[in-house]
């Protein structure tokens, strides 16, 4: 399990860092193994990231506190 801390960020910051370094949200979903139509609805709004692959990435993005099991989805 994976604690994973860092200041909220709201999604006008996260999309200002996609921008600043050149990257889709796409590519970036890809590289961190997400799939990027979950990513562009929590960009969006249309997903809260509460639970799965949505809770997963909105931790990774930084725009919400959480724990990422490593072990789900290994069974």
């Amino acid at each position: 399990m994976s604690k994973i801390r860092r200041n909220i960020r709201t999604i006008q910051e996260v999309s200002a860092e996609f921008q600043s370094r050149g990257k889709s949200v796409a590519e970036w979903a890809r590289e961190n193994g997400l799939n990027p139509m979950v990513v562009y609805d929590l960009m969006q709004g249309r997903s809260a990231g509460k639970r799965g692959e949505s809770h997963r990435a909105a931790v990774l993005l930084g725009i919400k506190d959480g724990v990422i099991d490593d072990r789900a989805g290994a069974a």
